[in-house]
């Protein structure tokens, strides 16, 4: 049956494929003309789009850093004993206990900073108020009169 149409219409594919042929000769025909006749700007096109890409690739890089975000719990140290009359008195504040213990404890300035999560310069202000609240004028005699009023262990 399908062998019966085949023959029959046999003149009508073969002009149907020879035309098939000829229009796709025709296109690539038309395909390399227009390439060799602007082969220039082909060319110019294709490093634009590489260029561009590259630029767009370049711009998410540097747009979106890695950044790392690191928590770090430490543990907190346990509150010191001190004579709560002598502190109010001397209106020493909690966080300026604070860095008396640490103090006395051999930190440095800059460790205290490190140790209580803030500036070198708001350690040095607690640290200048200790030694007027404490009439001292080291280190070492703010730690001596605050053993002495039982405010640091």
């Amino acid at each position: 049956m399908i062998s019966d149409k085949i023959r029959k219409n046999k003149e009508n594919i073969a002009y149907g494929l020879s035309l098939a042929v000829l229009f796709l000769l025709l296109q690539w025909l038309e395909i390399r003309f227009v390439v060799f006749s602007r082969s220039f700007e082909i060319y110019i096109a294709c490093i634009a789009i590489i260029f561009m890409a590259f630029g767009i690739w370049l711009a998410k890089k540097l747009t979106n850093p890695k950044i790392e975000t690191i928590i770090i719990e430490k543990e907190k140290r346990a509150a010191f004993e001190r004579n709560e009359q002598v502190a109010s008195q001397l209106k020493i504040s909690n966080r300026e206990l604070e860095v008396l213990q640490l103090m006395a404890n051999g930190l440095s300035n800059k460790e205290i900073a490190d140790e209580l999560f803030v500036s070198l310069n708001t350690i040095k202000s607690h640290s200048s108020n200790l030694f007027e609240k404490l009439e001292a004028k080291r280190r070492t005699q703010a730690i001596e009169n605050a053993k002495k009023l039982q405010l640091i262990q």
